[in-house]
């Protein structure tokens, strides 16, 4: 059973409360609110720039360069594949582009049925052993077209 996650006002709230002191207190901030979260909603620019007397802009400036934020929520679960360049040559293009086929969305996109939101990930440690990709915090190695289907079958099944 998942824990519910905390109102936006309040992870919002908490988050500014437990970092906005640090030195460089943005990131630290923004991935606060999207663990609290699993994203950091549009209000929570405003109370961020506010908080640490940034304009908005810079504040969503951040949020758009790194493509680790979410401005919307994500899908019930995340499949992570390795983009880096050892699970490249190992064929992770061909399984990033059957993956965008098979759930019908592209990088930092969530399928229609709300299950499985698909992004990129730059190394997970298994070069030896790729294409990776990583279902929510599982790993998986030497992964294949065929073997993607069946993990994201289950993962749509509920199972």
């Amino acid at each position: 059973m998942t824990t519910p996650r905390p109102s936006s006002a309040d992870g919002i709230a908490t988050a500014i409360a437990a970092h906005r002191q640090m030195p460089g207190a943005l990131l630290p901030i923004l991935h606060a609110i999207q663990d609290q979260l699993g994203h950091v909603p549009p209000e929570a620019v405003p109370l961020i720039a506010t908080a640490l007397n940034l304009s908005r802009a810079e504040v969503h400036g951040v949020i758009r360069f790194y493509h680790h934020f979410r401005q919307q929520p994500g899908g019930d679960h995340t499949v992570r594949i390795c983009r880096a360049e050892a699970c490249q040559a190992r064929g992770a293009d061909a399984l990033i582009a059957h993956a965008k086929r098979a759930l019908a969305c592209d990088f930092h996109d969530t399928t229609a049925d709300g299950t499985v939101t698909l992004e990129p990930v730059f190394c997970l440690g298994h070069c030896a052993c790729g294409p990776a990709l990583m279902v929510d915090e599982e790993p998986h190695v030497q992964v294949t077209p065929a073997r993607f289907d069946a993990l994201t079958q289950r993962l749509r099944s509920g199972k």
